[in-house]
């Protein structure tokens, strides 16, 4: 483990993570809701047709609100984990309970940060690996929530993984990181094909293929085994549970994306060496 460099800039990171935290629930709720506002309109151009001009929706405006009552939240009301804690868990204008999620995602972007400070020092290395990890995990929730892994983030992620690898932030080199986005795409592209030409059905998304290809970008093409078979397992023992729960979508469909993620955290956590060491390479 490299030595952290300073344990100020660790607090300091981890502060920043928190608060990247909070801007990932706006980028987990609103990227997709912008995403089928650009499709309709894309859809309705191409039938010759004008939508209704409508307000102004991205990742900065409208000012978040109480999504029962309409109250804008305040400064002071958005201040990572604090203000949940502050209020309790509920609206101050309706007393409408705030999603747990809200601050679980502050708090594991914020560990997420401090984990890269202590494993990489503070310096560029960290803060790549702190922005894989705020990426991998707004796919993982935006996937669970709407099956959907936005190119907005996996292209991104991709060639952040392979620019890294050519600047040696990562300890990937850029060949084996170019050949990990090529495996890693091909691998899950050629199954879903053999999967729907044996059964006509589609087995998983585009965005699966671009996130494993993004994946093998950061880990190398030797990580990409031992991470699907960590996807699998996590997929499969959520699945379980989830049917005895009866918490599965209608069609008994969940999104492959998290687990893909769950895969990748495991192996930014014990690194790419070890990977390799499990498989034998």
């Amino acid at each position: 483990m490299a030595p952290v460099s300073s344990e100020l800039g660790v607090v300091v990171l981890g502060l920043l993570g928190l608060l990247i935290g909070s801007f990932l629930n706006v980028v987990v709720y609103r990227l997709p809701k912008m995403l089928e506002r650009q499709w309709a309109a894309e859809c309705a151009g191409l039938g010759g047709q004008e939508l209704p001009e409508q307000a102004a929706f991205n990742l900065m405006v409208p000012r978040s609100r109480c999504p029962h009552c309409g109250h804008a939240i305040a400064w002071y009301e958005n201040i990572p984990v604090v203000s949940y804690l502050v209020l309790r868990g509920r609206c101050s204008a309706c007393k409408a309970a705030i999603g747990w999620r809200y601050p679980m995602v502050e708090l594991v972007s914020g560990a997420l940060f401090v984990y890269c400070a202590q494993q990489w020092g503070i310096g560029v290395s960290a803060l790549v690996w702190c922005a894989f990890s705020c990426v991998l995990l707004a796919l993982a929730l935006i996937d669970w929530d709407t099956t959907l892994l936005p190119d907005d983030l996996t292209l991104p992620l991709l060639w952040l993984g392979l620019v890294a690898a050519a600047l040696q932030w990562t300890p990937v080199g850029l060949h084996t990181a170019l050949w990990g986005a090529v495996a890693g795409y091909l691998s899950l592209w050629s199954i879903y094909w053999v999967f729907k030409l044996v059964t006509g059905k589609e087995g998983m998304g585009y965005g699966d293929f671009k996130l494993f290809a993004a994946l093998g970008a950061w880990f190398g093409w030797q990580a990409l085994i031992p991470i699907i078979l960590l996807a699998s397992v996590i997929g499969a023992i959520v699945g379980i549970a989830m049917k005895f729960s009866v918490g599965l979508r209608e069609g008994g469909y969940i999104p492959f994306g998290p687990f893909l993620a769950g895969g990748g955290f495991v192996a930014l956590v014990a690194g790419p060496a070890s990977l390799r060491q499990w498989i034998g390479l």
